[in-house]
């Protein structure tokens, strides 16, 4: 599921939709906007294999796990590689 496998294309693994996000996520973003992106540049590249929107999060999903993106403020953004990963109970308590 994350790495292609017998059952999913390589353009359908999450590591590659994830790939995919972060090539459209070149500036804050809502998650619509990041879908509408997403899609288009599925249909540039000539992608054929169906993503659903839960497909997409679950891509979102794994890129946020791995510390690439933050959801702040309503936008999804890339996290900088200089950037301390903020746990959910310190946004929690810096929010309060």
């Amino acid at each position: 599921m994350i790495t292609p496998t017998k059952g999913i294309s390589p353009d359908r693994s999450l590591l590659a939709v994830g790939a995919q996000i972060l090539r459209v996520l070149d500036m804050p973003l809502t998650v619509t906007q990041t879908w509408s992106r997403f899609r288009a540049e599925r249909i540039r590249l000539g992608h054929h294999s169906p993503v659903s929107f839960q497909w997409f999060v679950l891509g979102l999903d794994v890129l946020y796990a791995l510390g690439v993106i933050e959801f702040r403020d309503d936008l999804l953004t890339r996290r900088r590689a200089d950037s301390p990963i903020r746990r959910r109970d310190d946004a929690a308590s810096s929010e309060r």
